[in-house]
């Protein structure tokens, strides 16, 4: 059944325009707390944000609507999505909420929802939740109407958590980390929890003030990381989204390092270590053809998924893998936690670098990137130019042409008409005439 409000993400759009509106946050909450009021216990739902204005609106709109159907609410306040995972499961929670619109500007925002086990809700929670927002739910006497608390020591326990994942035989004494958290989420907790495992912090984007959220900054714009750790003589930057959940390094050079990189050095050496689960890791479609062809040198499989961080993850529990994630940056390392985390991630990843002693530049550069080129093409809808038999051939002529040299992945947006067209292999040339030949092919039959 075709999703009307969830998206590959949650719900997400401009803030106070439909769906995104205080009156909808409330029946969201209204119908999910109705949902998950499963027993005779008394129910309760964890509610994190990041920095954007529009937080306070929907935190409180949220918790109007958990209360109303008998619900606690405990807020936690601005902390990463993964933290809100992470304590839904620790505070044996009946769900968890992140506020959030990630990577997104701050005039956008977003609800992600978390069953009681920390993951992710499944499409059929989904479907019944929407199927609750546009029925209605009935609501308590005013006896049973939940209760909102605000805690004020979640900050603690996810950086005790974090400090938990990173190996107890080593310390990150005498590195310079320059850690840009966006103006979003992770402000507190990320540069806390990296000067307590010992290294020499240098934040950035650690003011939010409601509209600066990824403004310049964070795994997006790696730009001012890439200055600061230059400039400081850094031995790593480390760049995390609005949320947390994904990240960006650099290197001491100020050469920026992609998920791909990233995933390859923990990967191999977590397979060094006998740590590696399934014999390889689970990437999307989107991940360079370089790191494939790397992974099967080291001996590794490369899983592919559709793109999505919830189709990683799916993968990996299903062929028991316990490292996947996007070229991106958001990474999922199974053994920690049940969605991306960036910061933990992040820690993986300078375990790496402080046990080969090198500098990060060697270290993290695994491969050579396959020439790659993605471009988009909008169309109007209800046009299906995908379907059309000219795109169709066109499509086939260039995967012959590039079998056994590259890939091609061409599939439509899932949040706007837009198709894109990606191709990738050996002769940059042969790359860029292939796409450019499916653009005109898609605009043509549009």
């Amino acid at each position: 059944m075709a999703r009307k409000y969830f998206g590959t993400d949650g719900i997400r759009g401009a803030t106070n325009t439909a769906p995104m509106t205080a009156e909808m946050a409330m029946r969201v909450g209204m119908a999910a707390g109705a949902h998950f009021l499963r027993g005779d216990h008394r129910h309760r739902v964890v509610i994190g944000k990041d920095t954007r204005l529009s937080g306070y609106m929907l935190e409180n709109a949220m918790t109007a609507g958990f209360t109303s159907v008998g619900m606690d609410v405990v807020l936690v306040g601005p902390m990463p999505t993964p933290a809100v995972a992470m304590l839904t499961r620790s505070m044996r929670a009946d769900m968890g909420v992140m506020i959030s619109a990630s990577h997104n500007p701050y005039a956008d925002n977003g609800i992600k929802l978390f069953g009681p086990d920390g993951y992710k809700l499944s499409d059929a929670d989904e479907e019944a939740i929407e199927a609750l927002i546009e029925s209605g739910v009935s609501l308590v006497p005013a006896a049973e109407i939940g209760r909102a608390k605000r805690i004020e020591d979640a900050r603690g326990r996810y950086i005790h958590f974090v400090k938990s994942t990173f190996p107890d035989d080593l310390s990150l004494e005498g590195l310079k980390v320059v850690i840009d958290c966006a103006n979003g989420a992770a402000y507190q907790v990320a540069p806390a929890a990296l000067w307590e495992l010992g290294a020499e912090v240098v934040a950035v984007g650690i003011a939010p003030d409601g509209r600066n959220i990824n403004d310049g900054v964070g795994s997006t714009a790696p730009g001012k990381l890439q200055e600061t750790v230059v400039a400081t003589g850094a031995d790593i930057g480390i760049a995390l989204d609005g949320d947390a959940d994904r990240l960006i390094v650099v290197d001491e050079q100020g050469r920026v390092v992609d998920g791909d990189q990233l995933m390859a050095t923990i990967a191999t050496g977590w397979a060094r270590r006998g740590r590696l689960n399934g014999g390889g890791l689970v990437a999307t479609v989107m991940s360079n053809l370089g790191l494939e062809r790397y992974l099967a040198a080291e001996g590794l499989e490369l899983i592919r998924t559709k793109v999505g961080d919830r189709y990683v993850l799916e993968a990996m529990r299903s062929r028991g893998y316990n490292v996947g994630g996007e070229q991106s940056g958001h990474m999922i390392l199974s053994d920690y936690g049940t969605t991306g985390d960036g910061l933990v991630a992040a820690l993986q990843v300078l375990a790496e670098v402080v046990r080969d002693g090198s500098p990060a530049s060697q270290v993290l550069h695994r491969f050579d990137r396959v020439p790659q080129v993605l471009k988009n093409v909008r169309y109007e809808r209800p046009a299906k130019p995908l379907e059309a038999t000219s795109v169709i051939n066109t499509i086939a002529v260039a995967e012959r042409e590039l079998a056994g040299r590259g890939r091609l992945v061409i599939r439509p947006s899932g949040t706007e008409p837009v198709i894109r067209v990606m191709a990738e292999g050996d002769d940059a040339g042969q790359v860029t005439e292939v796409v450019d030949r499916i653009c005109d092919a898609v605009r043509a039959a549009a």
